[in-house]
């Protein structure tokens, strides 16, 4: 019985690598528009989302039938608990992405500092996707509480970008469409890694049994 158990939590453990691969290719793929003139990769994101919202319900049916059919107990109950609160910030990310895309697909955010900005947060918040997935896998406690740390970082760089913007705005010759698509994105982003920071609790949550802080 312990036997299948075991193989039921590693399906799940495939279930939520692939959404989190999902959810990376949706927020890259947003980005890939500024270099891009190819409209179709909003779509595209789009799509990926879509893929993300149906295999949250695949995984949430997933969850509810291991706790119904096993009846876990102690730890296995709260990794299979922490599986359920995962999937909806994952879903949130992938919604998001599909926002960004839309936003920087209207061809506004053109180069500048402050893009070149965006782009190192959301390198840093796609590290945290996966950085977070990776912990829950392999019950990694350290490597979570990195992804709560990595959360400072996106947030400075978010306020540099809101602080650059109010400069820019004063100027005579602002574009005031660049200016607030862009902000719009970068919140966006910083969104993205406050619920990446929720996974990464919920898995020390897994691992501890104890949820350090508010989830957002």
């Amino acid at each position: 019985m312990r036997s299948k158990f075991d193989h039921q939590l590693n399906d799940l453990n495939k279930n939520l690598i692939v959404m989190g691969a999902l959810c990376e290719e949706a927020i890259t793929t947003s980005f890939e528009i500024l270099k891009e003139d190819e409209f179709h990769l909003s779509e595209q994101v789009a799509e990926t989302a879509r893929r993300i919202d149906h295999l949250e319900r695949d995984i949430e049916s997933q969850c509810l039938k291991l706790l119904l059919r096993q009846q876990p107990v102690a730890k296995d109950l709260r990794r299979i608990s922490v599986a359920l609160k995962m999937v909806y910030d994952m879903k949130r990310v992938g919604a998001q992405s599909g926002e960004m895309a839309s936003i920087i697909a209207q061809k506004h955010i053109i180069s500048g500092q402050e893009v070149d900005l965006l782009q190192e947060m959301t390198k840093c918040v796609t590290k945290m996707v996966t950085e977070s997935i990776d912990a829950f896998v392999h019950e990694d406690r350290q490597k979570a509480q990195q992804v709560i740390v990595m959360d400072e970082q996106v947030n400075q760089q978010f306020d540099t970008i809101k602080e650059r913007l109010i400069t820019y705005f004063s100027q005579p010759d602002a574009d005031g469409e660049y200016a607030v698509d862009l902000l719009m994105v970068a919140k966006y982003v910083e969104r993205i890694g406050d619920h990446t920071v929720n996974i990464a609790k919920w898995v020390l949550y897994s691992i501890t049994g104890q949820l350090d802080g508010d989830t957002a």
